[in-house]
């Protein structure tokens, strides 16, 4: 019953954020004008618009647009290409969706390559007549790649997975990631510049919504530099050939020119502060707030007094399922304030430490986040309790899962069949418990991405 009633929220909170829906909020057409967050064009003296992004919410977005403008002004006037991961591909009218990734594979690819270079050429192609839409969301980075001369797309992969199995946090991971690439911080809104106007409608998967962080500020000059990124790899111990050497010499060699005051070529983008950003604007149109609100709406209306404890959440996953868990163990002991029914709610997105090891592994953030609240309830029981973490996704790193979710029966079921949580745990490796289990939170793609949303409640 608990179980249910956490996914029953959660889903409520995951569809609060459903990308074309998001979409409809901000874009709208009558035939004759379409209008973009308030701004409101004649579409007789608009000659294309040009839908271009990245995104795992992008296919859901694109979606949108088509259909607000309906099918003989989506013939006359889009052209558009979105990269998107492989399973949320589908066919629309004009708006291409380009697999740029395998699904559950969120690293940089050939394909992704060839797809950005065709988003470049779009962009490019803008003129003053043109109106260009940019839809960005989550895993943007990864799905919208084109390094700079000098660095290859290995290069990039390699710095990636070791920043990302170094636990660096998405700021950290994207200030590496723009100053190697010729779209992120700004670039592309570059591309576009000769527009009458560029839209970017950005579906937030980064805490705090930073416009140059989500899906690395393709739309967004970049304040960045390459000092910076160079701390940040010296801070995880990076060097070659871990790390290709080339990224170094492409660092140290634009460091130089910055101390030296001068532009470095297919690097800087100082042109953003003179001109570009009057022609672009970018807006936030969904982020975890409005899945979290929703979610508590729906706790409320099946009988839970709520307590959120905000969007913001980070940190180390273990550390984050051990607090969810030890709140709620209070507050069913009846050692808090608030008394059960209660349904606690969180947001944000906890990073996972790997742990050294060679064995195999399986698992993402949530469902670390899920067996690491098992384990710290493992001797105390779970009753009249079940704790649900999911990304809002659908995809909880590289497995098929969205999340997890624990309950009583579910820790009956480890102990009769012999699995400790805790050795799971020590290798990173919740998923194969949670198939074991029956714990697994599977969805399938969702179309939308705004970080994680947790569901814990206590009868």
């Amino acid at each position: 019953m608990l179980r249910q009633q956490a996914r029953e929220i959660w889903v409520a909170g995951v569809a609060a954020v459903a990308s074309e829906q998001l979409v409809r909020n901000v874009f709208r057409s009558d035939g004759r004008v379409v209008t973009i967050c308030g701004a409101a064009f004649d579409l007789t003296s608009l000659h294309k618009i040009i839908v271009i992004g990245a995104g795992k919410a992008g296919a859901g977005m694109a979606a949108a647009v088509e259909d607000v403008l309906g099918q003989k002004l989506t013939d006359e006037k889009v052209l558009g290409w979105i990269n998107v991961p492989a399973d949320c591909v589908r066919k629309l009218r004009r708006i291409v969706l380009h697999a740029a990734r395998p699904a559950g594979v969120n690293e940089p690819t050939d394909e992704g390559v060839a797809g950005t270079q065709t988003i470049c050429g779009l962009a490019n192609s803008a003129r003053s007549n043109d109106l260009v839409v940019v839809l960005i969301s989550g895993g943007g980075s990864a799905l919208m790649p084109a390094p700079i001369p000098g660095i290859t797309l290995a290069d990039k992969q390699a710095v990636t997975r070791f920043l990302m199995r170094s636990g660096a946090t998405i700021q950290e991971l994207n200030a590496v990631r723009k100053r190697l690439s010729m779209v992120k911080g700004g670039r592309l809104a570059l591309a576009a510049s000769r527009a009458k106007a560029v839209f970017s409608l950005i579906i937030s998967d980064v805490i705090g919504d930073p416009l140059d962080v989500i899906a690395s500020g393709p739309t967004v000059e970049d304040t960045g530099t390459a000092t910076e990124a160079l701390a940040i790899l010296h801070r995880f111990g990076a060097n070659p050939p871990e790390v290709p050497q080339s990224v170094f010499d492409k660092l140290r060699l634009e460091e130089s020119f910055s101390l030296g005051h001068q532009k470095v070529p297919n690097i800087q983008v100082e042109q953003l502060a003179y001109g570009v950003q009057s022609v672009v604007h970018n807006h936030v149109i969904g982020n975890n707030a409005t899945a979290l609100k929703a979610a508590a709406s729906k706790a409320r209306e099946l009988g839970f007094a709520v307590m959120s404890l905000g969007s913001d959440n980070a940190g180390e996953a273990q550390a984050v399922g051990h607090e969810l868990a030890e709140l709620c163990r209070r507050i069913r002991d009846g050692q808090s304030d608030i008394k059960p029914p209660v349904c606690v709610l969180s947001g944000g997105e906890p990073i996972v430490k790997l742990v050294p090891t060679n064995r195999p592994r399986k698992g993402g953030r949530n469902q670390e986040v899920a067996l690491a609240a098992l384990q710290c309830l493992w001797s105390k029981g779970l009753e009249r309790m079940a704790i649900l973490s999911g990304g809002t996704d659908g995809e909880d790193g590289p497995t098929n899962a969205a999340g997890a979710v624990v309950d009583e029966p579910l820790r009956q079921t480890a102990i009769t069949h012999g699995l400790n949580p805790s050795k799971f745990l020590a290798t990173n490796n919740s998923y194969p418990f949670f198939e074991q289990t029956d714990g697994l939170l599977l969805t399938g793609p969702t179309q939308t991405n705004v970080m994680d949303l947790r569901v814990a409640l206590v009868r």
